[in-house]
């Protein structure tokens, strides 16, 4: 089924001018993108954009990371986009990474590990009205 999800290329990626590569591979594996959108994440939104992860060890490191600078935003649309997305943007943990994923190329550490993709379809739902708050789905 043709779905939605939400990659965010993060603030390590976009500083070290890694925009155009990123955005080059993800179409270069047939996701089309359909919106995209570059911002910078201020206290509340990041705070509901990583609600789930709130009282985790990790959670200030992530939240002050992801405000440390600008994010692109792209709306991508695939057959079964989510875990299609997941897969090309790899493992968060360096030794699990594959060759030619996002993470693999891009990732600097853990947390500053380039892209973030949706990880399931209620949570790209979820992460799309936050960002693109006036997204129409078909």
């Amino acid at each position: 089924m043709i779905e939605q999800s939400l990659l965010l290329i993060k603030p390590n990626a976009t500083k070290k001018n890694h925009i155009g590569e990123i955005l080059a591979i993800v179409e270069q594996n047939g996701l089309t993108i359909k919106k995209l959108k570059s911002f910078y994440f201020d206290l509340p939104l990041v705070s509901k954009f990583y609600a789930e992860h709130k009282g985790k060890e990790f959670y200030d490191r992530l939240t002050t990371f992801m405000m440390s600078g600008m994010i692109v935003a792209a709306l991508v649309e695939k057959e079964d986009a989510v875990p299609f997305l997941r897969d090309l943007v790899g493992d968060t943990y360096p030794e699990k990474r594959k060759p030619n994923t996002l993470r693999f190329l891009f990732a600097d550490t853990i947390t500053e590990n380039a892209v973030h993709a949706s990880d399931t379809h209620d949570h790209a739902l979820h992460e799309i009205a936050l960002i693109f708050p006036d997204n129409q789905s078909d």
